[in-house]
């Protein structure tokens, strides 16, 4: 029995769609993947520096490195985290502004996206921890002062109280400082944030570098 040619058109049209569509550099690949696993790592130890959990720098790391919006399940997997530390923290990543929920076309579950604007991200941050971290601090430091009453024979006292002033002299300095630089990082005036960094800088180098 005669052996079957190939058929040459079909190899043609083999050749053709591999060249069309080459395969996919499983290097390249990888790389990408390695860099998301090192970034996920990195900003979830970065976490307590943002005022966040590690699950929730994880979370919010792995969708800023995934254009693509991603479920619940596959952000599950990908983290090896339960479903309610999943859910809890998406719903603070999105209570902060960092991520939002959307549709997808034939798809009834639901998919998250990360905010990819850097400038939109810290100036969550900052309004996220001036709420949470500086008003209340504030507020005590009130409280501790407005019960605090000054006795003048005793030597500390004094000085007891106006260290307490102190700090809330500070804190609310900050938090002055916080509100009026917020709006220039959520608009994006790097002009004039550059101005800033240059006058702090000038300052600096008039009274010598720190040791």
């Amino acid at each position: 029995m005669a052996e079957s040619l190939p058929n040459n058109t079909d190899h043609q049209s083999t050749v053709q769609s591999t060249q069309d569509n080459p395969p996919m550099d499983m290097s390249a690949q990888e790389s990408l993947e390695q860099t998301r696993t090192d970034f996920v790592e990195f900003w979830s130890e970065m976490a307590h520096a943002w005022g966040i959990n590690r699950s929730m720098a994880q979370i919010h790391a792995l969708l800023y490195l995934h254009p693509e919006s991603m479920t619940t399940d596959q952000i599950m997997e990908a983290l090896c985290i339960s479903r309610g530390t999943a859910n809890m923290n998406l719903h603070e990543l999105i209570h902060w502004g960092l991520i939002q929920k959307v549709n997808k076309e034939g798809d009834r579950k639901d998919h998250y996206v990360a905010e990819a604007d850097v400038w939109e991200i810290v100036s969550c941050i900052v309004r996220n921890r001036q709420e949470r971290e500086i008003a209340p601090v504030q507020h005590k430091m009130r409280e501790l002062l407005d019960d605090y009453h000054v006795d003048p024979s005793l030597d500390a006292s004094e000085e007891v109280h106006q260290r307490m002033k102190n700090v809330l002299e500070f804190i609310e300095m900050f938090e002055r400082f916080s509100t009026a630089i917020t709006p220039y990082i959520k608009g994006k005036h790097q002009q004039y944030l550059k101005t800033l960094v240059r006058v702090a800088e000038a300052g600096q180098a008039l009274r010598g570098k720190p040791e």
